[in-house]
C-alpha cells in the first residue's frame, strides 16, 4: 500500500505542472446540449478543472485519492463554481451534465461494477452533451496482474456503450511507452470523444 501512495504521490507531482488536455478543449467546443455543468472523474491534481471552470461550467470533481482532493481543494478554494469530493465512479452520484471527462481514470474502475458504471455516466449526459475520455484495453500491461484492479475492454464493448452517441472522435494506442513518472510499460488503451443523441 506504501508503494501505491508513493506511485501516485510522484505522479500528482509530476501532473500539477500539465496544462488541460485537448480532448477536455474539444469536448466543451462540441457540447451542444443546454447544461454548463461538467464532471471530471478521477480528477488527480485538477489541471481539466482550471479549465471546465474557467469556460463558465460548474464542474464536479471527484478521485477515490485522498491526496488528489487535498491538493484540488487547496488550489480551488476560491473557486465556487467547483465541488470535490473523494469518492469512486461506484459511490459517485452523477448529476446530469453536458461534459463529462474520464481521461485514464476509467481504467480503475471496478471490473466487477464496470457495466453499471458506464450506464451511471452516459444516462448523466444531458442530449448534445458530451463524453471524453481512455480506456484500457486488454493487451495493455495493466490489463492483468496489475497492483490494483483494472477494468479491461474491447473495441467492441466501447461501440455497444456508447451507442446512443455519436463518435466525434476515436484512436487506439498500441505500443511501447513510458508512463509520466517514467516507467515503462506496454500500452493498449482507446481514446474516444462522444456527442449524446438519444
Amino acid at each position: 500500500m506504501e508503494e501505491n501512495t508513493e506511485n501516485w504521490r510522484q505522479y500528482y507531482e509530476k501532473a500539477l505542472s500539465r496544462p488541460h488536455h485537448p480532448r477536455t478543449e474539444l469536448a466543451v467546443q462540441s457540447n451542444e446540449s443546454c447544461s454548463k455543468v461538467a464532471i471530471d472523474c478521477g480528477c488527480g491534481t485538477g489541471s481539466d478543472i482550471v479549465y471546465l471552470s474557467e469556460q463558465g461550467f460548474y464542474v464536479f470533481g471527484f478521485d477515490v485519492n485522498a491526496d488528489s482532493i487535498s491538493i484540488c481543494r487547496d488550489r480551488f478554494c476560491s473557486k465556487n463554481n467547483v465541488c470535490l469530493s473523494q469518492q469512486s465512479f461506484e459511490t459517485f452520484d452523477f448529476p446530469k451534465s453536458g461534459v463529462v471527462i474520464a481521461n485514464s481514470s476509467l481504467f480503475f474502475a471496478n471490473p466487477d461494477t464496470f457495466k453499471v458504471t458506464m450506464q451511471k455516466i452516459t444516462s448523466s449526459i444531458a442530449i448534445g452533451g458530451v463524453f471524453a475520455g481512455d480506456f484500457l484495453g486488454y493487451k495493455d500491461s495493466w490489463a492483468s496482474g496489475f497492483r490494483v484492479s483494472t477494468a479491461p475492454v474491447t473495441k467492441s464493448d466501447l461501440l455497444g456503450i456508447f451507442a446512443n452517441f455519436d463518435i466525434l472522435d476515436f484512436s487506439e494506442r498500441d505500443e511501447f511507452g513510458k508512463t509520466l513518472i517514467g516507467v515503462k510499460k506496454y500500452w493498449h488503451t482507446y481514446s474516444l470523444i462522444a456527442k449524446r443523441r438519444a
